[in-house]
């Protein structure tokens, strides 16, 4: 089937129904100690299955819309991509966050290190499972199951290693009542991440049953991602090499990049051959939460029956995010920052009612920009024109852009859509945890460090020239929609820190909106000034949302240890980061 997630409520329906027979006599009275029925049950072959889907379904939050694998919030608000949008008043405990004022009692720090551990949870309740399958559970199923469980786990790790530095590691060796409480937040989780997706890169197939669960090349493709965050470019290279030459996706498509930039974010066409791993959505299955339910806030305000969801105004793009896509007479970025200067800042109808007149930027522009940014005058998606203010709840708070990507089209309204909750903003399509330019862009930074500095530009360049395809491009009266102009870098690369920014800011624009950004600028050791220089310019526009807002380095770089963590478990077993 086209989406794996489809398979949950059935199998999950199996698991339930099977844990719920009985015979009709006396013996069913005879209650056996609590879990040892659910885990006899749970270590069959649609047990397992079912709690693996389980496992899987942790990745979009479950409800939680922060907690989320697709990091809006603490990659893309955070990264100076996005603002929180909305207005003040409107899911307060975001706003701190978007400050840096961040404190270990804030709710969406704690919501969130519950739900990344509840999918570690549900990683090793499988795992522990498999010791005692059932004879219908082959070698192959157990290796295979095994093999995603410690996927997923890696990746839930991952999590907690990007947002909270160390955390407790806690495998299916431990569980309540064995020692699991007294496991401190003091031991690297690097290794264990490597270990894990070490196992399933070697234990998974190529090709599965369905085009969501994670095969042999996701696990090379984020193994391979790991080390390059430790800084390992060797053998980070090593494995992107491999990926580039021989990888496909789950469901057998050599990866590539999608012709069109704008069908990477269409549910009609999911799992294309850009997916190297994503979560994924469906619409009517019984529960919103199978779609992508952690999106449900990120429409334009208040469009009525004349645009996407009628909710909520979350999640508006960065007044910086819109000039980042300023390009020069060559199609080139402005590298040198100079893009928030008042002569090359994007033209926006900040400050406009919608009945004001207002003209659309002029100036040369990458065409990513109005498939990432909906902006006044310009088509969003099959909807209407962008009419700004209208669709805009605080300009003076937020902005007077609305999110794109992730927005599903009018011809799709009820069928890759779900409308039986508060809002029709539950939508079918994925989101790319990675996807194969994010591939080509890490492996380009590689290059730059151990390997060619001309292989790099070859990888950035596939990426452009893909956003250059004209027939891809937004267009309005049979013409493009703005002065969409890009170009490749067609001279020698000898510099290697000019290299290091192009590679940096390609995934600034490739990728923004997809909550890579703040891990980035972390990693590279220059989220400090960035991201200063980020809140002193969106904050001079937005001062209520971002006034006076600081990052303060050796601190925000991570995330507080959640209070109620360190009160249930003790100071003496989980230590706070520095300076919270």
């Amino acid at each position: 089937m086209r989406k794996y997630i489809k398979h949950q409520a059935t199998i999950t329906s199996v698991v339930l129904m099977t844990l719920l027979v009985f015979a009709c006599k006396d013996s069913f009275l005879e209650v056996p100690p609590t879990g040892q029925l659910a885990g006899a049950q749970l270590s069959s072959k649609a047990g397992l299955e079912g709690s693996l889907i389980g496992a899987y379904s942790m990745l979009n939050g479950r409800g939680n819309r922060v907690a989320s694998s697709s990091n809006w919030v603490w990659g893309s608000v955070l990264g100076g991509e996005a603002n929180k949008g909305t207005n003040s008043g409107d899911f307060t405990t975001i706003n701190p966050l978007q400050r840096f004022d961040t404190t270990p009692t804030n709710g969406e720090v704690g919501g969130t290190w519950g739900v990344k551990y509840e999918g570690v949870q549900r990683c090793n309740t499988v795992l522990r499972s498999l010791t005692t399958a059932t004879p219908d559970v082959t070698d192959a199923d157990k290796k295979r199951i095994a093999g995603e469980a410690r996927f997923l786990r890696g990746h839930y790790y991952f999590e907690l290693k990007r947002l909270y530095n160390n955390t407790p590691y806690v495998d299916e060796s431990v569980d309540y009542g064995t020692g699991v409480e007294k496991v401190t937040n003091t031991a690297d989780l690097w290794p264990k991440i490597e270990a894990d997706l070490k196992y399933a890169a070697d234990n998974l197939p190529e090709t599965q049953s369905a085009a969501g669960r994670a095969n042999k090349w996701a696990a090379v493709t984020y193994l391979a991602k790991v080390y390059l965050y430790q800084k390992k470019y060797a053998d980070a290279k090593t494995l992107f090499d491999q990926v580039i030459a021989n990888g496909k996706t789950a469901n057998g498509k050599k990866y590539g990049l999608v012709a069109k930039y704008a069908q990477i974010f269409n549910a009609e066409n999911d799992n294309h051959e850009e997916s190297v791993f994503a979560i994924q959505s469906a619409a009517n299955t019984g529960s919103v939460n199978n779609a992508n339910s952690d999106d449900d806030l990120n429409y334009p305000y208040n469009t009525g029956s004349s645009g996407p969801g009628n909710c909520c105004g979350f999640f508006q793009p960065s007044f910086e995010l819109g000039n980042s896509f300023r390009t020069d007479a060559n199609g080139l970025p402005l590298l040198d920052g100079s893009y928030n200067s008042d002569a090359n800042a994007l033209k926006t109808d900040f400050g406009l009612q919608s009945a004001q007149p207002f003209t659309t930027d002029a100036g040369n522009v990458d065409p990513r920009l109005d498939h990432s940014i909906g902006r006044r005058g310009i088509p969003y998606l099959d909807w209407q024109d962008h009419p700004g203010y209208d669709w805009i709840r605080d300009q003076s708070y937020a902005g007077p852009y609305s999110p794109k990507k992730f927005i599903y089209y009018k011809t799709q309204e009820g069928t890759l859509t779900d409308g039986s909750s508060w809002t029709r903003g539950y939508a079918a399509m994925n989101h790319t945890v990675i996807r194969y330019a994010d591939v080509l862009l890490m492996a380009a930074e590689c290059e730059i460090e151990v390997g060619s500095l001309e292989t790099a530009r070859k990888y950035v360049n596939m990426v452009r020239t893909r956003a250059a395809n004209k027939t891809s491009w937004v267009t309005k009266n049979g013409a493009p929609a703005a002065n969409y102009v890009i170009g490749t870098y067609d001279a020698v690369w000898s510099d290697k820190a000019l290299a290091r920014t192009a590679v940096r800011f390609e995934r600034k624009l490739e990728l923004s909106g997809e909550g890579h950004r703040f891990f980035d600028l972390v990693r590279w050791g220059i989220a400090e000034p960035t991201i200063n220089a980020y809140l002193t310019y969106e904050g001079k526009k937005l001062v209520t949302a971002l006034g006076s807002a600081k990052f303060t380095a050796n601190k925000n770089e991570y995330l507080p240890i959640p209070q109620g963590q360190i009160d249930l478990q003790g100071a003496d077993v989980l230590k706070q980061n520095p300076n919270y």
